[in-house]
């Protein structure tokens, strides 16, 4: 049953959003635009539910080809983050197209972050459970460790850090979350990341 109300939730919310914001889509596309060049819109292929890969949309904040320099985004002067992008960074507008996965089905607006294929090939049999649940848009680890960047700023190797570290606790979250599914805990955690991103 949460299932269920949990899936109309996602389909209302994600509906109502991106109706009402599509004159801040155009004016976020806009100024994306004119700032750097490349598209407006950037697609990444992420791990889903199921362990299947799906496409994942983000407003772009990178210049282009910039993953080709790394998949994780490291210190608060990351040089391949455009101007505009890290005010869509750190107000967390470049993540609202995910609205888009979220009505497709492909994402909910809770749910574990998902990975890369590359950071999922290093998970255990036990981490690969969190799988079995659609992926979010926030989660407690998203609110938990929404200074990641900073963090991995701090690294002399941010990339084991983040596969030795802080990807194994961001999974220990994300199960918490999978042992208690609830609408409750639904609301729960979209109410706390709104507290969080207005903080």
């Amino acid at each position: 049953m949460n299932k269920l109300f949990i899936r109309f939730f996602d389909l209302f919310f994600s509906a109502a959003g991106l109706i009402l914001l599509s004159p801040f889509f155009f004016i976020i596309a806009l100024a994306v635009k004119v700032n750097s060049s490349g598209s407006v819109f950037y697609k990444q292929s992420r791990v889903g539910q199921n362990n299947k890969d799906f496409m994942l949309y983000k407003f772009r904040t990178m210049h282009s080809q910039a993953d080709q320099k790394g998949l994780i985004t490291v210190g608060e002067k990351d040089s391949r983050i455009t101007s505009i992008g890290y005010f869509l960074r750190k107000f967390k507008i470049d993540e609202l197209p995910q609205l888009i996965n979220v009505l497709l089905g492909t994402m909910s607006l809770v749910g574990p972050r998902p990975e890369v294929r590359k950071y999922v090939n290093y998970y255990t049999e036990e981490q690969l459970k969190v799988l079995v649940v659609k992926p979010g848009i926030t989660d407690f680890a998203s609110i938990e460790y929404a200074n990641e960047s900073e963090l991995l700023g701090l690294s002399a190797n941010p990339d084991e850090t983040y596969i030795r570290e802080i990807m194994p606790m961001k999974i220990l979250l994300n199960q918490k979350f999978i042992r208690n599914r609830t609408v409750r805990n639904y609301f729960h955690i979209i109410f706390k990341t709104l507290i969080k991103v207005i903080g």
